[in-house]
């Protein structure tokens, strides 16, 4: 597929949206890049769209870590944990996707962020600044950790986003993390 001089500007202008949006959030940045890569940027097949989009929002989760890990804020066993299953839930996720008609994922990716929104409109929990998780997680936690990690990974890897709308909260479901900890874990 090639992309012509306006797509490529416009494909440019989205990535440093993304990008910005997903360095502020910790996430978030494929729901918003899947979307501008199809009706802005002109990309034709979802399937390409969903694959561009993850290989943009890791690029760019990779340099927002980088801050995140100077400040100290990431704690990495946790996170690589949470990664290793997400890893092999995304690659299951990704499989499946690709036996799934276009539009029909198209649809699947519109139930999601609907059920996502709907999920935001929750109250939030208050958070205890004191309770820091410690970089060894507990057995238990280990589990859910994996547990959570495979899930996500599922469906990251189905829909090609992650982030904030599903890291995240998996992250914090599973630790207990408050959400500038899971933010910056979420980035790994």
């Amino acid at each position: 597929m090639s992309l012509t001089w306006l797509q490529l500007g416009l494909a440019s202008v989205s990535g440093a949206l993304v990008a910005l949006l997903l360095s502020v959030f910790g996430g978030g940045g494929s729901v918003l890049a899947v979307p501008l890569l199809l009706y802005l940027v002109g990309v034709r097949d979802p399937h390409a769209a969903v694959g561009a989009s993850a290989a943009g929002v890791a690029l760019n989760a990779l340099t927002a870590l980088a801050g995140h890990a100077r400040a100290g804020r990431v704690r990495w066993r946790p996170a690589l944990t949470f990664a290793a299953f997400g890893v092999t839930g995304a690659w299951a996720g990704a499989a499946l996707a690709q036996r799934i008609d276009g539009r029909a994922l198209l649809l699947a990716f519109a139930g999601a962020m609907v059920t996502v929104g709907l999920a935001m409109l929750r109250p939030a929990r208050a958070e205890d600044p004191s309770a820091a998780l410690p970089n060894r997680p507990s057995r238990l936690v280990q589990l859910r950790l994996a547990g959570a990690g495979l899930g996500v990974g599922a469906a990251s890897g189905f829909f090609g986003i992650g982030g904030g709308f599903l890291i995240v909260p998996g992250l914090m479901a599973a630790t207990g993390m408050g959400l500038a900890m899971a933010q910056a874990a979420s980035l790994v």
